[in-house]
């Protein structure tokens, strides 16, 4: 019996790890390709009748009167509903601490990180707690919670899948993710809320280098292992500008984008400082900001153009214990499909030595998504890297 079907057993469960902030107890199966699949959404997501809160305290009694488009989507092909996921405070973050609902346990670790924002998703999908989550990505938050807790996700070109009833971080950024245990379900359910496109691009890629900061050892040797499985080595290919240049010139964008929607809202002081920051950059800084979103945009597309695919870690770092301070690195390399708009996928590439997931992801041109899930589900075969919480 899947696990959602006990109530008592799913609340002790998610006591463990702070995954749900909220459940559905009416949530049921209907027929369809998604018949049986139980979904977790993200709290910045509408699902009717359940808190939509996007991690602020002071939405904590917000419900949504309806679902969002992608949530009905689910319905309606069969998916089982059943809560909304915990995650970083309106969606800023990366390391799943959310000061209002608690932090979120890594399945494989407790007291270290889930990543973020979609924490709470990628960590009840980890732990079987449900079978797919959706989430929001701006600058990798889908993708770096599933490398830590070693599961997969797929964010959609924004222009392929509804933002309709998502509460934005930033629309230029933002588009809706799905994280999955495995790839044939990622593919199922990715196929149900985004449109897949069916346009080839060559199988030789180009991997994208770290520059400007060092990839951590152990990352760096099971990329390199990964690497080998492609049916050809990809071309070693570097961006112009340093990767944590472009992670503050992107993170710059998203905060004084989210800033004046949070205008009224009680926040954080972390929260306020962020978006306070973002507010004072200088004039001359925040327009360097946008000369280096713009290089990187017409890099990335060449890129792409040339070579087909771009194949990097998607985080450089293993996860982290939630009592140190978040790592701005987390999104060195996730942010740069959110700047160029694309679509990408992060499936687990191996782990350390004591047992924490790595990932590794793919970008490809919007329209290639059919193209993108083959090139990956060929890679993850040869992989072999997922593995379920030892405790579960």
């Amino acid at each position: 019996m899947p696990i959602w079907f006990d109530q008592a057993g799913l609340a002790a469960h998610n006591e463990q790890l702070n995954a749900f902030t909220a459940f559905d107890r009416d949530a049921a199966p209907a027929d369809g390709v998604l018949s049986g699949v139980a979904v977790g959404v993200k709290a910045n997501i509408m699902v009717r009748g359940l808190p939509w809160h996007a991690g602020l305290g002071a939405w904590r009694d917000r419900i949504a009167p309806r679902d969002a488009a992608i949530v009905a989507r689910l319905r309606e092909q069969g998916a089982a509903i059943i809560g909304t996921c915990n995650m970083d405070e309106a969606g800023l973050g990366a390391k799943g601490d959310n000061p209002w609902f608690g932090a979120v346990q890594n399945p494989h670790r407790a007291g270290w990180s889930a990543g973020g924002s979609s924490c709470g998703g990628a960590a009840a999908v980890a732990a079987g707690l449900c079978d797919v989550a959706l989430g929001t990505d701006s600058m990798g938050s889908a993708r770096i919670p599933a490398s830590h807790c070693g599961v997969y996700a797929f964010k959609a070109a924004p222009e392929r899948i509804s933002a309709d009833g998502i509460q934005p971080v930033d629309p230029s950024l933002d588009a809706a993710s799905v994280i999955a245990r495995d790839i044939s379900l990622l593919v199922r359910a990715g196929r149900v809320v985004s449109a897949f496109g069916e346009a080839e691009c060559r199988d030789a890629g180009a991997m994208l280098s770290a520059h400007g900061f060092a990839l951590h050892p152990k990352v760096k040797a099971a990329f390199d292992r990964a690497i080998e499985k492609l049916p050809e080595r990809p071309a070693a290919v570097r961006l112009d500008h340093p990767n944590d240049r472009i992670r503050l010139a992107c993170f710059v964008h998203l905060v004084r984008a989210l800033g004046p929607r949070l205008a009224a809202v009680p926040t954080s002081p972390r929260l306020a400082r962020l978006i306070e920051f973002g507010a004072n950059r200088a004039p001359s800084d925040w327009h360097d900001d946008q000369v280096v979103l713009a290089d990187t945009r017409r890099q990335l597309a060449s890129i792409i153009a040339c070579h087909g695919f771009i194949v990097m870690p998607t985080v450089g770092m293993p996860t982290f214990p939630l009592a140190e301070p978040e790592p701005a690195s987390q999104a060195d390399f996730t942010c740069l499909a959110n700047i160029a708009r694309l679509p990408v996928l992060t499936l687990p590439m191996g782990w350390t030595d004591d047992g924490l997931p790595l990932g590794i992801q793919l970008v490809v041109a919007s329209g290639c998504e059919c193209k993108l899930f083959r090139i990956s589900e060929r890679l993850d075969a040869d992989l072999q890297a997922f593995r379920s919480p030892r405790s579960l």
